[in-house]
């Protein structure tokens, strides 16, 4: 669980101002993306178990206090801040999220956060790394389930992510998104996520017969061995592997024109009484390759996906912000805007609710909480109070149903691959209201 010194240095000077001033009041931020990355026409949000997780255990330790106590930036800040503040330190506040799984576009609030100024302050930083960054990841793996058309996609890029941690986030992101497995064990472990694998080159390498490897394999393993054949000669271990009598329940390519190859191995396989010996395909793919493979037929039964889902090769970084939108004063609430070119907010609280249509969805209406709307339905609903859950973890095979079910509600346009007309996401007329009246105000 990430320390609370998993932050930046202005969140901690802002909260001992906000102390030291005694302007600790309530204030409301909101987590959202201002943009969707170049060949993505919807996000799937994940991340909101880890942050949960964080924020009810958030705080500092005798050890982290005395260490900031030694930066200068810090040396004049009240006594208080370090004796009483930080020592009672707790998150109190309520967070409003759409549920993991859920389909978000732009501007869309995905966490709501209202806490004394203090609280809301320092939790920018680890919520938007632990929400957006397997919000990225949900999202590219649902083009890549997408594009491989009901076949299963094993998550393996443990090796390219940027650290164990990371990877094993990866994996649940991509789980979530409808990856069948992962070959993370620690995944597996924290998440419940179906495990699996085949072999490395290495194995192979190990033994002066390259059958020999594959038979000592199947000796151990039996119906769980995949095969890699591709280590070196692929179709002469394909031929190799049907005159010695084996029978194994799926083979591995990893290199070479993965097209053709596999045309040659399902041949030699079947000719040989092996077709029920599945072929699965690995190496560097992405979307667009398994797109391509299979629109020429390939003969494919699955997919093993590392780099492209595990760091998000083509947009490893999502632009995620979170901001103030309402601040207390005096007991009362005031709107706040960002004003800054390219980078305007909206104010207020606000939630989204989906109009669905004949089970599609049609569009979204971003508006003020306090809108009562009875045509679409709202996405966002609370997942803490007082710095309480209200609600326990559900397990993540629901999750990864909830989000089949919410992609398959989208437009075909959306889903495809292909970019096509954007979803439309319309701004309530309260909000527009309370919008330009923000802007006025600001702008005297």
């Amino acid at each position: 669980m990430p320390s609370a010194l998993a932050t930046d240095l202005y969140q901690v000077t802002m909260m001992a101002g906000y102390h030291a001033s005694g302007q600790d009041q309530a204030r409301t931020f909101e987590l959202f993306v201002r943009g969707l990355p170049d060949h993505r026409q919807y996000l799937v949000a994940a991340g909101l178990e880890q942050a949960l997780a964080y924020l009810s255990a958030l705080h500092f330790t005798a050890d982290e206090i005395a260490w900031l106590r030694t930066l200068g930036v810090l040396a004049d800040v009240p006594s208080s801040f370090f004796e009483t503040y930080l020592p009672a330190f707790r998150f109190t506040g309520d967070v409003w999220a759409v549920d993991e799984g859920e389909v978000v576009f732009s501007h869309e609030p995905i966490v709501r956060v209202t806490a004394p100024a203090g609280e809301a302050q320092l939790v920018e930083t680890a919520l938007l790394g632990l929400i957006t960054f397997q919000t990225s990841v949900a999202s590219k793996a649902s083009r890549v389930v997408t594009a491989a058309e009901g076949r299963p996609v094993i998550e393996f890029g443990s090796r390219r992510a940027h650290g164990p941690g990371a990877a094993a986030h990866a994996a649940r992101a991509a789980y979530i998104a409808g990856c069948a497995s992962t070959s993370n064990l620690l995944a597996g472990r924290l998440f419940g996520i179906p495990v699996s694998g085949t072999m490395a080159h290495s194995w192979v390498m190990g033994f002066a017969d390259e059958v020999d490897a594959f038979r000592q394999y199947m000796q151990i393993f039996g119906e769980h061995t995949t095969l890699l054949i591709d280590t070196y000669d692929t179709l002469t271990a394909a031929r190799r592997i049907v005159a010695s009598g084996l029978r194994p329940t799926a083979v591995r390519l990893d290199s070479g024109d993965l097209l053709n190859l596999s045309r040659q191995v399902r041949q030699i396989f079947d000719e040989g009484g092996l077709a029920s010996t599945r072929i699965l395909l690995s190496g560097a793919l992405d979307e667009e390759r398994i797109q391509a493979l299979l629109r020429s037929g390939a003969p494919i039964d699955g997919f093993g996906v590392g780099t492209a889902i595990s760091v998000v090769s083509d947009a490893p970084a999502l632009g995620g912000v979170y901001k103030l939108v309402e601040t207390m004063e005096a007991g009362k609430a005031r709107p706040t805007v960002k004003l800054s070119t390219g980078k305007r907010t909206f104010p207020g609280r606000k939630q989204v609710w989906r109009v669905t249509e004949e089970g599609i969805a049609r569009h979204d209406v971003m508006g003020l909480e306090d809108e009562s709307r009875q045509d679409g339905r709202a996405l966002l609903t609370r997942v803490m109070r007082s710095g309480v859950r209200v609600s326990p973890a559900i397990p993540l095979a629901e999750v990864q149903a909830r989000c089949a079910a919410r992609v398959a509600q989208l437009p075909a346009t959306l889903r495809a691959l292909e970019p096509g007309p954007p979803y439309t996401v319309r701004i309530s007329s309260a909000l527009d209201r309370l919008a330009r009246s923000a802007v006025t105000r600001a702008e005297v």
